[in-house]
């Protein structure tokens, strides 16, 4: 696999699509780091670190509201192949406010508010809304 962080991002898509309550994936930093985002904005239920005896699941509850998933679209913007890096001046506003551009900074994984409000800018990996 060589790009981790986009196999999560389709996991979650598919799952949501198929309307299931949760998805498990092979854990990474990154990507505990990527659904604790998405869980404290209100994108996922929550998530949990399990022990598989090997390197680990993250397992994530998806959120519905009635019969549809919360998370309506999710994006990988920064590829391997094609880097996407912005300042805090191109931070790009997700649906003008309402969705989330999830970035990676010097200072770790932040949603795009905090960014903005810590004056920093990094690699954009992904939007959501």
């Amino acid at each position: 696999m060589t790009d981790p962080v986009a196999d999560m991002l389709t996991r979650i898509r598919n799952a949501c699509l198929a309307g299931h309550r949760r998805v498990d994936m092979p854990l990474s930093k990154l990507k505990a780091e990527i659904a604790r985002l998405l869980r404290d904005n209100h994108y996922i239920q929550d998530f949990k670190l399990l022990d598989d005896g090997r390197h680990g699941l993250l397992r994530v509850y998806l959120k519905y509201q009635g019969d549809a998933p919360v998370i309506r679209e999710l994006h990988r913007v920064s590829k391997p192949g094609l880097r996407r890096y912005v300042r805090v001046r191109e931070i790009p506003r997700v649906k003008n406010g309402l969705g989330m551009a999830i970035l990676s900074t010097p200072q770790g994984v932040m949603s795009d508010r905090d960014a903005r409000r810590q004056r920093l800018g990094g690699e954009l990996l992904a939007v959501v809304w």
